[in-house]
C-alpha cells in the first residue's frame, strides 16, 4: 500500500539531538552523516526479524516502533515500543549475536541507521564517546528491570494505573511547561498503542486488560472511549497505584 513520502531529514542536525553524538566534534559528525542512511516503513512493515544480523543502530525521527519476541507457541510479547528521539540496538553491536527480538513500525515512521563500522571507528578513536554509549545502555538496562521488579510485584491493575499516570504525568498546557492542573481535575490522555501491545507490554494478556479497564471504570476511577482514557479521580488512581 503506498503512503505519502516522508520528509527529507538533515541527518547532521538529527544527530546532534542524540545524547550520545551531543559532544562530538565536526569531523566526527561528517564521518557519521557519511555512515547514516535513512529508512522510511509504512505502519505494519517490518524493520528486522528475530534473528536477523545487526547493520547498526537506529533512531527514531518519527512513528513508533515495537521490538518483539514471538515464542514457539506462537505468542508475541512487546519488549518495548519507542518513539522520536529514542535510540535503539546499540547493545546487540557489542555481542557479536544476531537479534533477539523483531522491530515492527505501529506507525509510518523514519528512522535513521547508524552503520555499525563508524560506531567501532569512534568508540576506538574518542573515550568520551565509548563512556557516553555504555551510559546510554545502562538507563536502558536500569528501566528494563525496573520492568522486571514492577511484573514481579506489583498487581495487573497496579501496572495499569502506573502506566496510564504516567501519560497523564506528561500532559501539560504549554510544549515545555509543567502540568499544573489540579490533581483532583480529570484528565483525558490517548493511548499511544494498541491495547493488545499495551497488554503484552503490561505483561498482561488482552482479557485481563480489558476487565481491568472495566474494574476501574465501574469505581468511578476511569472512563473508557476506544483509545481515549479521562482519568476521573486521579487522586483515587494514585493511591491504588502506591
Amino acid at each position: 500500500m503506498s503512503h505519502a513520502a516522508a520528509p527529507h531529514i538533515d541527518i547532521a542536525q538529527a544527530l546532534r539531538r542524540l545524547p550520545l553524538f551531543s559532544e562530538i566534534t565536526d569531523e566526527q559528525l561528517r564521518m557519521l552523516v557519511g555512515a547514516t542512511h535513512e529508512r522510511d516503513l509504512a505502519r505494519g512493515e517490518i524493520l528486522f526479524q528475530q534473528g536477523d544480523p545487526p547493520k547498526g543502530f537506529y533512531y527514531v525521527i518519527r512513528g513508533q516502533i515495537k521490538l518483539a519476541f514471538a515464542s514457539r507457541q506462537g505468542n508475541e510479547k512487546v519488549v518495548e515500543v519507542l518513539g522520536p528521539s529514542q535510540s535503539f540496538g546499540e547493545a546487540v553491536l557489542f555481542m557479536d549475536r544476531n537479534y533477539p527480538v523483531f522491530a515492527e513500525a505501529l506507525a509510518d515512521s523514519q528512522l535513521l541507521l547508524i552503520d555499525r563500522g563508524v560506531v567501532f571507528t569512534l568508540i576506538e578513536e574518542d573515550p568520551h564517546f565509548a563512556r557516553s554509549l555504555l551510559a546510554g545502555m545502562a538507563i536502558r538496562l536500569h528501566g528494563m528491570v525496573r520492568d522486571v521488579e514492577a511484573y514481579s510485584l506489583n498487581s495487573g491493575a497496579q501496572r495499569v494505573v502506573s502506566y496510564l499516570m504516567s501519560l497523564g504525568d506528561t500532559l501539560s498546557p504549554g510544549a515545555s511547561l509543567p502540568c499544573t492542573r489540579p490533581p483532583q481535575d480529570p484528565i483525558t490522555v490517548t493511548l499511544p498503542v494498541s491495547k493488545h501491545v499495551l497488554a503484552s507490554r503490561l505483561n498482561l494478556v488482552p482479557e485481563t486488560l480489558s476487565r481491568i479497564f472495566h474494574d476501574l471504570a465501574d469505581r468511578g476511577l476511569i472512563h473508557v472511549h476506544g483509545s481515549e482514557i479521562t482519568l476521573t479521580d486521579v487522586a483515587g488512581l494514585r493511591e491504588l497505584g502506591d
